[in-house]
């Protein structure tokens, strides 16, 4: 498997295996298959694990700690996130560290090799549009640079993480600001797929500009770990979950209908195909899958194997869904 480095940190295989998939935020699937996915992940290549307290209800990272008991092989790294919404400044470091020693209690680990907030960065005063009932609300910019990234440095110092990074799902100008700004984060998580879609995860009205978050964690030599690259299964060939038909993801999977048509006019599977555009976007250095089986990792191994797509498809598939680049 084609290996890069991960902005300024470690080499990184194309792949990234996902939690999203094992914690069974997916579809159904097992602990047993979950386990035998990571393993299979593993001696097929992949050497950046993504997990996440979210993904299940810490389920994701009790599957890695019973797949490896504790002894990840060698060149093997893992992720994991804090969820941190918005405390009170003091409660910070508390948060931070009781999330971090549930996530290594969990994988059977003493250290992560990259750590995430997993909640947006927004400017202080900022209201999302469901006000104070929002569901989990970001983190004010004050307490961001102030508070945690302190903390974060001190969980370096002490051995317990190797760096830190951030989810770049949230406000672009927030993000960008973070990413521009020092200590810079090591490491990001951005949107990339052929859609420039978060579906259901985006919480807020302005645009979600996914290009631009990436073309300014490239220039600032931030790694970009791309995500949701079958946008939540929009673009798979069905769902694999119950979906409202107001949903977003939903909205999605109807915008994309075109890019099936033409999945299917080229022989390849549409979850195939989108693996392989993104895996195609020049800056993103792996690509999170967030599969829950084996047969789902076959098939992203056997995309990422094919290679890159051409300029001319990427520009067919873009104009198949209206999106202008």
């Amino acid at each position: 498997m084609r290996t890069t480095r991960l902005g300024t940190l470690w080499p990184v295989s194309a792949l990234t295996l996902g939690g999203g998939g094992l914690g069974q935020l997916w579809g159904a699937t097992t602990r047993e298959e979950c386990v035998a996915t990571a393993r299979a992940a593993v001696d097929k290549g992949i050497t950046l694990l993504d997990m996440a307290p979210l993904y299940g209800n810490g389920e994701a990272e009790r599957v890695i700690g019973e797949a490896f008991q504790g002894r990840l092989p060698s060149g093997v790294r893992v992720t994991t996130k804090c969820y941190l919404g918005s405390p009170a400044p003091e409660a910070v470091e508390p948060a931070i560290r009781a999330s971090l020693t549930a996530s290594l209690a969990a994988m059977r680990l003493k250290r992560v090799d990259l750590f995430f907030l997993h909640s947006m960065i927004a400017a202080d005063g900022y209201a999302l549009p469901g006000g104070p009932n929002s569901p989990r609300p970001p983190t004010a910019w004050s307490v961001y640079a102030d508070h945690l990234r302190p903390v974060l440095a001190e969980l370096v110092s002490e051995g317990l993480i190797g760096a830190w990074g951030i989810t770049g799902i949230g406000l672009p100008d927030s993000i960008v600001r973070a990413l521009d700004d020092t200590p810079k984060p090591a490491a990001a998580q951005i949107i990339s797929n052929l859609l420039g879609s978060a579906g259901g995860l985006k919480r807020f009205t302005e645009p979600a500009e996914p290009r631009r978050l990436l073309t300014t964690a490239v220039a600032n030599k931030v790694g970009v770990l791309g995500i949701r690259a079958v946008q939540a299964g929009a673009l798979t060939d069905a769902f694999d979950r119950p979906i409202p038909d107001d949903h977003p993801d939903m909205a999605d999977y109807r915008r994309a209908a075109p890019f099936r048509a033409l999945a299917r006019e080229l022989g390849e599977r549409p979850a195939a195909l989108a693996h392989r555009y993104v895996l195609s976007i020049p800056g993103v250095d792996s690509v999170v899958l967030g599969v829950k089986n084996r047969a789902e990792l076959d098939e992203c191994i056997a995309a990422e194997s094919a290679g890159k797509l051409s300029t001319e498809l990427i520009a067919r598939i873009d104009r198949a869904v209206g999106r202008s680049v």
